[in-house]
């Protein structure tokens, strides 16, 4: 195998096929009245929340806009109103900055100046809203996390990594954009560069160092248990690059599993102990 733009091309009408049926068995498993998703006027959230409506219909999905000052986007706010009008969904707008500026108060090791934990726990307030209005209307919360960004730990543990059902994790990022077309997601949003929405400024390949085109093959490759050399050979890259994409996937595995807890019984709850999931309970 060689790696090649080939190798990412879906079907996107079978995968929304795919994607709608999983999403409208598993609402109904459990006994969910509906979604509840984060609109971030992002490809993701705009493509999840298209699919979300399409399984459901309009009636049974809630989109929440949560802007928050220090990384204010009128445009990205202006784009998910628009995906959220064109899908015939309920959008609320939640204005997180007291939220956050509550935290920042109490907190007594708060520091501005520490960029990172300030960053995460914008999500992480994002996610309580969500599960607040989830548990409220009998809903289940949707996320929008990617393949790209859930192999590279991407994303905010327990922030915006946090959800009930994640219709586009097994598809990269370049396939949530073809699949999005399909969709008719917007092209203004389908052509717009990602980003977390954290921090003034910031694009996630900024951030990653590579574009989604290569990365994604990278991906791939990792995931098909290519060498690195190899990979590298085939993209025309240096095997440095691929080995420290290789790392960042590798170091984030905790961000995709459960608390690690010592095993000492004859079956651990959530580990070899697992049961099917009971409805009316997930979510809560």
């Amino acid at each position: 195998m060689r790696l090649s733009p080939e190798l990412l091309k879906i079907d996107p009408e079978a995968v929304e096929e795919h994607i709608t049926r999983f999403v409208r068995d598993y609402v109904a498993s459990v006994g969910a009245r509906g979604l509840v998703i984060g609109l971030s006027g992002g490809l993701d959230s705009s493509t999840a929340a298209t699919l979300a409506v399409r399984a459901l219909g309009p009636d049974k999905v809630v989109g929440l806009i949560m802007p928050e000052e220090e990384a204010y986007d009128p445009e990205a706010i202006e784009h998910a109103r628009m995906v959220a009008e064109q899908l015939g969904m309920r959008v609320d707008h939640v204005d997180i900055t007291p939220i956050l500026r509550a935290f920042y108060g109490a907190l007594p090791i708060f520091s501005p100046e520490a960029n990172m934990p300030r960053a995460n726990l914008k999500p992480r307030v994002r996610m309580t809203c969500l599960y607040y209005y989830a548990n409220r209307l009998g809903m289940l919360v949707c996320g929008a996390t990617d393949k790209s960004e859930a192999m590279l730990g991407y994303y905010t543990k327990w922030g915006d990594g946090a959800a009930d059902i994640e219709p586009i994790m097994d598809l990269f990022k370049t396939q949530v954009r073809q699949l999005a077309r399909y969709l008719g997601v917007p092209e203004e949003i389908v052509r717009k560069p990602p980003t977390p929405g954290l921090l003034p400024g910031q694009t996630a390949e900024g951030e990653l160092g590579l574009s989604y085109d290569i990365l994604d093959l990278i991906l791939y490759g990792l995931e098909h248990f290519m060498r690195p050399e190899r990979i590298a050979e085939d993209l025309g890259l240096p095997v440095e690059t691929v080995l420290a994409v290789r790392g960042r996937w590798l170091a984030n595995e905790h961000k995709r599993r459960l608390p690690l807890t010592v095993k000492l019984a004859y079956r651990t709850a959530g580990m070899d102990f697992r049961l099917p999931y009971t409805p009316g309970r997930a979510g809560r």
